[in-house]
């Protein structure tokens, strides 16, 4: 049977609505706010958006460009004007008067409203545009200036059927629930006085004629600046002294759930595509990727799935594998941290470090919970964040303002496992001294800096992190799964996941080729580039070359760090945890083929500001500048 899943929301209104105007036998459960409706039929087919929903369900053959450009409005425009207005007041009522590009929003669609053919013509456009409006029209009193639309939602609003759907989703409780849907809203405001475009205007934007000069240039630059360049590389692929030897990483996910769209563009896919046009210019080029198996993240799995760790290691590397097959990202080795080459390496490293005198011994306080009879590592305590108020920062890090924490300064903490409050123990740990090894990083980022290889926002988050001075950083945990510790008085811990898990980057290449030193000590021949979202940036710019540059070996350092802000997902946040938003297996399964997944992404790729995915603007993009606009410009060299 069909089945609907959505928050008390007006985008679960809209489908809500079209179930029951087309007479569909469905079962509906509300979830917690913040969720996107979620509509899935028998056959398989799963629907994410609501606007796609109500097209799917309402009509019956294709509607105009024109319509589908009220369509892209009002979800990326519209939408965001009323949110925008909810969200700025404290009470039901909203001040719309003082909102000015509500207002134009609104004149247009009371335009419309008074034109017989206009667009609530199609009842599909109707259920979506009204449905938007109903927080904003059920307790409002419009000026009359607005006569024309308040009369045609009072109409529609007043049906049995909408009453019926109204009823369903607020439960009694309707002014509550929205306020809440409102809160959890990320905001995108786009220009102002941005309305659907019309034929006419599109008229305008026709491209230039390109001449036959230009397509002739344009060939032969092609062939010599890239084609004739073209290498076969070799297996395994290893450095050539006096070539360009481009050495790619992607951040290494962890093995707790599979991959969604902003893990992929985050790190995987904004990796292939410089590792392909690496070798497309004839550069010796080497991309690695892997999945991050130790740690809280693994455990807590493993304790939900009622499962060893391994087994959800196992389980877990071959969906990121296949899922990355599927978005045909080439690797030329995808590997993982759960190997002996990491154990090898990890402390190999360590042992540099604590002979070099870059080590400290220090007591920690740490919460401890009572109920698990377990220290309890930082992913496994969530609580208020003491800088932002986060309600769910974790025990390391704060997913609300991004800053680095430490579980004992969370206010309100919780165990992950058990919801108990912990209490505070101490325990002796072992620390990086990164304020001695400051100097030599400083060193280091002022030469790699001279690059431009940075991204501004990586570039930014690192200098921050020097300019607040560096100090003492704790790689160990209390905790079975991980690294081992071999210092003795330690060897019943494990290394933090985040100073071993980089390291993952040598072993994997390390289980790749036994040369692989050539590529990871070796900085005169090999040119690093990292690919990763900005939450990972602290690490692989501060803590993990600084860990490298306390041995006594020369490694191979970053030169080019790469960071993107956050994919968002119909306006909230990606999540995991309340599966909020596309996930690697579920776009495999759309029908759509992985190479317009991939140019969607990387249009939207978030490079200096969020950027949202709308299954609405997917649709448009496609059909607009993939087919319209790239596919006639192949045509026209063909």
């Amino acid at each position: 049977m069909t089945s609907l899943e959505g928050s008390c929301s007006p985008e679960t209104l809209k489908v809500l609505y079209a179930l029951n105007k087309t007479e569909t036998k469905f079962k509906f459960r509300i979830v917690d706010a913040g969720q996107s409706p979620q509509l899935s039929f028998n056959t398989g087919l799963v629907l994410c958006s609501s606007n796609a929903s109500v097209r799917y369900l309402m009509e019956t053959q294709n509607v105009g460009e024109e319509l589908l450009q009220w369509f892209e409005w009002e979800f990326t425009n519209l939408r965001s004007l009323v949110a925008d207005a909810c969200k700025k007041s404290s009470t039901d009522q909203v001040d719309v008067e003082s909102c000015a590009d509500l207002n134009s929003a609104l004149t247009l669609l009371n335009n419309e409203a008074l034109n017989q053919k206009g667009v609530f013509h199609n009842e599909s456009l109707k259920c979506v545009i009204l449905s938007s409006l109903s927080p904003l029209l059920k307790f409002n009193k419009l000026s009359t200036k607005y006569a024309a639309l308040t009369d045609l939602f009072e109409k529609f609003s007043s049906t049995a059927l909408f009453e019926r759907c109204w009823n369903e989703l607020s439960q009694g409780n309707a002014p509550v629930s929205f306020k809440q849907y409102f809160k959890n809203l990320t905001v995108v405001l786009k220009k102002k006085g941005e309305t659907p475009k019309t034929n006419e205007t599109e008229e305008t934007e026709k491209l230039k004629e390109v001449t036959q000069q230009e397509k002739t240039h344009s060939e032969k630059m092609w062939q010599a600046g890239l084609c004739s360049k073209r290498i076969v590389q070799s297996s395994p692929v290893l450095p050539v002294p006096g070539e360009k030897n481009i050495l790619v990483t992607s951040a290494l996910p962890y093995v707790n759930n599979i991959p969604h769209l902003g893990n992929i563009i985050g790190c995987v896919l904004s990796a292939d595509v410089f590792a392909r046009y690496s070798r497309t210019r004839g550069w010796n080029t080497l991309y690695i990727g892997g999945t991050d198996e130790y740690g809280t993240a693994t455990e807590t799995k493993a304790a939900q799935e009622g499962c060893t760790p391994q087994e959800v290691c196992d389980k877990y590397n071959k969906i990121h594998a296949d899922v990355y097959q599927w978005f045909n990202i080439k690797f030329d080795y995808f590997g993982r941290t759960t190997t002996k080459k990491q154990t090898e390496i990890s402390q190999d490293i360590f042992w540099e470090l604590h002979n070099n005198g870059y080590l400290k011994q220090e007591v920690v306080e740490q919460l401890f919970c009572g109920q698990c009879e377990r220290f309890l590592a930082d992913r496994f305590v969530e609580g208020t964040c003491p800088m932002c108020a986060f309600e769910d920062a974790r025990g390391d890090q704060c997913d609300g303002c991004g800053k680095l924490i430490n579980a004992v300064e969370l206010i309100n903490p919780r165990c992950k496992m058990c919801s108990q409050t912990p209490q505070i123990r101490s325990s002796e740990h072992l620390f990086v001294d990164l304020s001695v090894l400051a100097p030599k990083l400083e060193k280091y980022l002022k030469e790699s800096f001279k690059n431009e290889g940075w991204s501004a926002n990586a570039r930014a988050i690192t200098e921050s992190w020097l300019r607040d001075g560096l100090k003492p950083r704790c790689i160990t945990r209390d905790l079975k799964w991980g690294t081992p510790v071999p210092l003795e008085g330690f060897t019943d811990k494990v290394f933090y996941v985040w100073f071993d898990a980089p390291i993952g980057y040598l072993s994997i290449t390390a289980n790749y080729t036994d040369e692989w030193e050539k590529w990871w000590k070796n900085p005169k021949d090999v040119r690093l580039y990292q690919f990763m979202a900005k939450d990972n940036v602290p690490f692989h710019s501060v803590i993990f070359p600084s860990s490298l540059l306390g041995t006594s070996s020369n490694y191979t350092l970053v030169e080019n760090l790469n960071a993107t802000e956050y994919l968002n997902y119909e306006g909230n946040k990606f999540s995991k945890s309340r599966g909020v938003g596309v996930f690697g297996d579920q776009a495999a399964r759309t029908g759509i083929d992985s190479d317009i997944w991939r140019f969607y992404l990387l249009y939207m790729r978030p490079e200096s500001t969020d950027t949202q995915f709308f299954w609405s603007d997917f649709m448009m993009k496609n059909n607009s500048e993939l087919l319209n606009n790239l596919g006639n410009f192949i045509n026209r060299l063909e």
